[in-house]
């Protein structure tokens, strides 16, 4: 008898509450770790000597997590069963001087970070998110989630070529927001109302990393509510599957030969080359401690990592209805279609006829159709961790994910029924 499927529309709705509350990658561990903790697993030090004992343990590093579950009798050789994914989007985020304005406007300067459709982010209500890092060397989460800047656009009247020759904005000169009236621009005046709000003394800040977010919060779209629309999907909606998908296995009674792990990655947006990225040591840092904890030895840990799989777990593109001519004429994947497999012969992602194979027998046991996803010839693909994680660790990897719209938007779209869809893949490739 086949198995029921662990998630369902109430994943979805899990999810909404997931996005609203994590505005920024810092918020995005702490939310998974506190579904982990629930779960039963603890948190270990980097600084701490780890011991071999079984059950679910995670580490936090700035905006990133890995988590894994040690079943009872797991050999120092026993292979791994990684979900990567990658908790930053792209956005705009807040200069190390952020107190500007001009002509009676007071602003907030920003940074571009990754490649977001700049357009998504005129004329919407914007929040302001991140972390603190205080005189003592602690942080503090930070979140202003009410209407407090704004980008605004330039009036039709003073720029009739927009019509014509569509918008153009200039990253430095287009994107400040304004969030108040007045000449009287101070140097502290943003840090000072942040640790105002957050209940700190002034002057306590000595550093930050904040970014702005949409304030509108995720809802189901359309006649039948087929649709999901929302921000930071990509690829939050990854690591909250991933998140669910480990939490399930570790507490369900079942015998596991493989190690299932957690990896989200921040960074990736920008090249993963951090300590936090899927370029840095981060992962293997902590698959490696993990097998000598265990007793093992260096060829303990050769032989785990040869064994290992890894699906980079990232959104992808949904075949658009009024652009269909920039995808591949012969795959289309739809929303509501289940997740995809993501291929690319120049290795852009990882995918080979082996890995396809290990999706396939995760989708199959658990019961989930796949599609698939190539890039139009004459279009440039895109890239995910995937290629890195293979290459840095030496370890099979499998690019996957959810099709989606609108990428790189404040605001992005798919369909309702795949979050759970993934999760419930990834179930099945986590359990082996």
């Amino acid at each position: 008898m086949r198995t029921p499927p662990r998630f369902d529309r109430g994943h979805t709705d899990d999810l909404m509450s997931f996005l609203a509350a994590s505005p920024s990658p810092y918020h995005a561990v702490a939310n998974a770790a506190e579904r982990l903790e629930k779960a039963g697993f603890r948190q270990v030090a980097e600084t701490d000597a780890w011991d071999g004992t079984s059950g679910g343990k995670y580490v936090l590093r700035g905006g990133a997590i890995v988590a894994w579950y040690v079943p009872e009798g797991a050999e120092p050789h026993t292979p791994f069963r990684i979900v990567g994914a990658h908790t930053d989007s792209p956005n705009l985020r807040v200069k190390p001087r952020p107190d500007s304005g001009a002509h009676g406007w007071r602003q907030v300067a920003v940074e571009v970070y990754g490649g977001p459709l700049l357009n998504s982010w005129l004329d919407r209500d914007l929040g302001l998110a991140g972390r603190l890092s205080l005189r003592d060397g602690s942080t503090r989460l930070v979140n202003i989630d009410r209407p407090l800047l704004r980008v605004p656009q330039l009036a039709i009247h003073l720029d009739r070529s927009v019509t014509s020759d569509g918008l153009k904005l200039d990253k430095q000169r287009h994107l400040q927001p304004i969030w108040g009236l007045g000449n009287d621009v101070r140097d502290g005046d943003l840090i000072r109302y942040l640790e105002e709000e957050s209940g700190l003394a002034e002057g306590e800040t000595t550093g930050w990393d904040l970014m702005v977010h949409s304030i509108e919060p995720p809802a189901y779209l359309g006649r039948d509510k087929e649709l999901l629309a929302g921000p930071r999907m990509d690829n939050l909606l990854s690591v909250h599957a991933g998140t669910a998908a480990l939490a399930a296995v570790a507490t369900a009674d079942e015998t596991l030969s493989y190690i299932p792990v957690l990896a989200a990655f921040d960074h990736e947006e920008n090249g993963s080359q951090s300590d936090t990225g899927a370029d840095g040591p981060l992962l293997g840092s902590v698959l490696e401690r993990s097998v000598f904890a265990r007793g093992g030895s260096y060829e303990d840990r050769a032989r785990a990592f040869a064994g290992t799989v890894c699906l980079s777990s990232d959104t992808g593109h949904a075949v658009h209805p009024n652009y269909a001519e920039r995808h591949d004429p012969t795959h289309h994947p739809r929303a509501g279609g289940g997740p995809i497999l993501k291929v690319n012969v120049n290795n852009r992602y990882a995918t080979d006829g082996s890995g396809r194979a290990v999706w396939a027998a995760a989708c199959e046991k658990a019961d989930v159709p796949f599609q698939t996803f190539v890039s139009n010839n004459s279009m440039p693909c895109g890239t995910t961790i995937g290629p890195i994680t293979a290459a840095r660790h030496g370890i099979k990897t499998v690019d996957i994910g959810v099709a989606i719209l609108s990428m790189h938007s404040a605001r992005e779209l798919c369909g309702a029924t795949d979050p759970f869809l993934l999760a419930n893949s990834l179930v099945g490739f986590l359990e082996g």
